[in-house]
């Protein structure tokens, strides 16, 4: 492998809060490589969501290079929802655009909106499988969208590099905005949106606003709308009181137990 003058010095970026999250990759050979770039500037935090293959595999090993520790210590997870656990913020990534997939960022946009928030709080950047991307369903679990712009003759970029030119512009953003200040607001955790948005669909159901047989097509543009406004977890409980009012006047209000239950 040709080695570029400069690229292989690990740039020192201010945090390691930002992590990247695989959603069931299915080459070896492409983990080693975002292992490489993500060490290249500087973080870390490798989540991997039901991988297709061993990512610790000799062809992953050879492909991360000097950054076998960022392989070894990546953690593997069963669901999507659970890679983001502890995450502030979420952003996606996908080249398609449709009713669901609005107000995309470019991976420049993503990064000055994430960098202040990275100092102080995770903030993730989810890719998805290399030959179908992300599941509009794994999208939900996003708060912000990325694309990026690319020639019609080819659209799909290979995954590790779509990580690499991803963390580049965060590395670069979180430089650009170093002595600016962070963003001192505490974002409520995805554990706590998912939970909301899980017990808001049962009290608009419960009502007739939701369509009981396709309540997510209405409910994704809740999510989109609190996506773009970062609640945090004082936000989030005034909602949750909302709802709980929604389920006493049906009488579908449930005990702290239940909603443990459903919502855990």
């Amino acid at each position: 492998m040709t080695e570029i003058a400069g690229v292989e010095k690990t740039v020192q970026g201010p945090s390691n809060k930002l992590c990247v999250v695989l959603v069931e990759p299915q080459g070896a050979l492409n983990i080693g490589s975002v292992c490489r770039a993500m060490l290249n500037f500087g973080f870390t935090d490798l989540r991997l969501v039901n991988p297709q293959v061993d990512h610790l595999t000799h062809e992953a090993r050879m492909m991360a290079v000097k950054a076998a520790t960022v392989l070894e210590s990546a953690q593997v997870f069963t669901s999507l929802e659970d890679a983001l656990s502890g995450c502030a913020l979420s952003f996606g990534t996908t080249r398609r655009f449709g009713r669901y997939r609005e107000g995309l960022l470019h991976p420049d946009q993503a990064a000055l909106q994430l960098a202040p928030v990275v100092n102080n709080d995770s903030v993730a950047l989810v890719f998805g499988r290399e030959d179908r991307g992300l599941f509009t369903s794994e999208l939900d679990l996003c708060q912000h969208f990325i694309t990026i712009p690319t020639d019609e003759n080819l659209p799909s970029m290979n995954l590790a590099q779509a990580v690499s030119l991803c963390v580049y512009e965060v590395s670069k953003a979180i430089k650009h905005t170093a002595g600016a200040g962070i963003d001192n607001k505490k974002y409520s955790s995805s554990e706590n949106l998912e939970s909301m948005f899980q017990h808001m669909r049962k009290s608009l159901v419960n009502i007739g606003y939701l369509d009981n047989q396709n309540p997510d097509h209405i409910l994704r543009s809740f999510r989109r709308i609190f996506g773009r406004a970062g609640l945090n977890d004082r936000e989030v409980r005034i909602l949750r009181g909302l709802f709980n009012q929604i389920d006493l006047y049906t009488g579908k209000k449930l005990t702290r137990k239940q909603i443990r239950e459903n919502y855990e």
